[in-house]
C-alpha cells in the first residue's frame, strides 16, 4: 500500500519510529526522496511508493486530495511491467474508476513494478495526474530507472519482510495513539495538529479554511438517565451522521466529550455556516431507539472562518468558534451561530 508524506497524519505523527538503515536514514525518508524526484522529472501530480502488504492505517472519510489518489494507487494491482494509461477514460481497467468517471477526474496514471531481492513483485512506482499525457519510451526507462533506484535502496538497507512488518505495525501504533478508541475520529491532539497543519496549507494557497464546533445537546442528561453505553451508542451514531455531511479531505476529530471539531479546509463562512446547518439537520432527522424511549438528538453548532478572521491564529480561530457554539447555546441550542468581526457573542 501506499505511503504518503501529508496525508494521513504522518506529518503530525512523525517517522522516528521507522527502522534506520546502517547510515541513519530511513525508509520513510528513502520514499519521499523518490517521490521528490518522481513528481519533480514527470511534471505529475503525484508520484507513489506503492509496497504490498504496507498499510497506510488511514480512513478516507478524513483524507486530503493527495492521499484521495493514493487509495486510488492502493486499489490497484501491482503491474507486471511497466503499465501505462495515457488517458485513464480509455483504458479498459480504469475508465469506470469512480476516482476516473467523477471527482477527482484522474486522467493519467503509470506505474513500473518494484522486485526484491529474489526479483519478486513487492509494488510499484507510480504517477498519477489530471490531463492525458503522452508517455514515450524514454519516460517509461526513466521510470524503470526510478524503480530500480527504490530497489537498490531497499537492498542496502536490508528492508526484509522482518523491516516492512515492524513499519507496519508503528505506523498502526501511532495512528491508534491519535484516534479516539471508542468513536473512531481524530482525538483531540490530532485534530488540533490538522487544523494548525491546514491553516499553514491554505494561507500558503491563499484560500480560505473554515471550523466548526458541534456539541451534542443535552448528552450529560442521556448518559445520566440511560448509562454510559446507551450514550456511547448514540455517540457513534453522531459522528455516522456528522461524517456524512463533510467532504473526503474534511477533518473530524472529538475535541471534548460530547463536542467535536470539524475542520473544513478551503471553506469559506458561507460555505461553514451550510455545512454546519446540514449537520444540525442530519442529526435531528431520525429520532433514536434507546430500549423502549425514543430520542430526539438535537445539536448546537458554532463556526469560526478565516475570510472573517484573517490573521486569526488556529488557537484565535478556535477561540471565535468556541465563542459562538456558546451563543448557541444560550439562544436555546439547536440552532448554529457563526462567529464575525466586531459582533459580541456574549454567554
Amino acid at each position: 500500500m501506499v505511503m504518503t508524506h501529508q496525508d494521513n497524519m504522518d506529518d503530525f505523527i512523525g517517522a522516528n519510529t521507522v527502522p534506520l538503515d546502517a547510515s541513519g536514514f530511513s525508509m520513510h525518508q528513502q520514499i519521499l526522496r523518490i517521490r521528490r524526484i518522481g513528481k519533480r522529472l514527470f511534471g505529475v501530480s503525484s508520484c507513489f511508493v506503492s509496497i504490498t502488504d504496507l498499510m497506510t492505517g488511514a480512513a478516507e472519510s478524513e483524507r486530503s486530495m493527495e492521499s484521495i489518489e493514493a487509495v486510488f494507487v492502493d486499489g490497484l494491482p501491482a503491474p507486471q511491467a511497466l503499465y501505462v494509461a495515457n488517458d485513464a477514460r480509455n483504458d479498459p481497467s480504469l475508465r469506470q474508476h469512480r476516482l476516473v468517471v467523477g471527482a477527482p477526474y484522474i486522467r493519467f496514471y503509470a506505474a513500473h513494478p518494484i522486485m526484491d531481492a529474489q526479483n519478486q513483485i513487492i509494488g510499484s512506482v507510480c504517477l498519477v495526474d489530471y490531463a492525458p499525457r503522452t508517455f514515450n519510451q524514454e519516460d517509461g526507462q526513466l521510470l524503470a530507472d526510478l524503480a530500480s533506484l527504490f530497489e537498490r535502496e531497499l537492498r542496502l538497507s536490508s528492508a526484509s519482510a522482518t523491516q516492512l512488518d515492524l513499519i507496519k505495525k508503528n505506523r498502526n501504533l501511532r495512528r491508534e495513539s491519535l484516534t479516539d478508541p471508542l468513536i473512531g475520529t481524530w482525538n483531540r491532539t490530532a485534530i488540533m495538529r490538522a487544523l494548525s497543519a491546514e491553516m499553514v496549507n491554505c494561507r500558503q494557497a491563499q484560500k480560505s479554511l473554515s471550523m466548526v464546533f458541534v456539541d451534542l445537546d443535552h448528552f450529560k442528561k442521556i448518559n445520566e438517565e440511560h448509562g454510559r453505553p446507551s450514550g456511547d451508542t448514540l455517540l457513534l451514531k453522531v459522528v455516522s451522521r456528522l461524517r456524512s455531511c463533510i467532504r473526503p479531505h474534511d477533518a473530524l476529530g472529538r475535541y471534548d466529550g460530547d463536542q467535536f471539531m470539524v475542520v473544513l479546509p478551503g471553506a469559506s463562512h458561507l460555505i461553514s455556516l451550510a455545512v454546519a446547518e446540514r449537520m444540525r439537520l442530519a442529526i435531528m432527522a431520525h429520532a433514536e431507539a434507546i430500549g423502549a424511549a425514543k430520542l430526539q438528538l438535537t445539536v448546537s453548532a458554532g463556526t469560526a472562518s478565516t475570510d472573517a478572521f484573517p490573521a486569526a491564529t488556529a488557537e484565535e480561530l478556535i477561540n471565535h468558534a468556541e465563542k459562538a457554539l456558546a451563543a448557541a447555546k444560550k439562544a436555546g441550542r439547536n440552532c448554529v451561530v457563526q462567529a464575525n468581526p466586531g459582533e459580541s457573542l456574549s454567554f
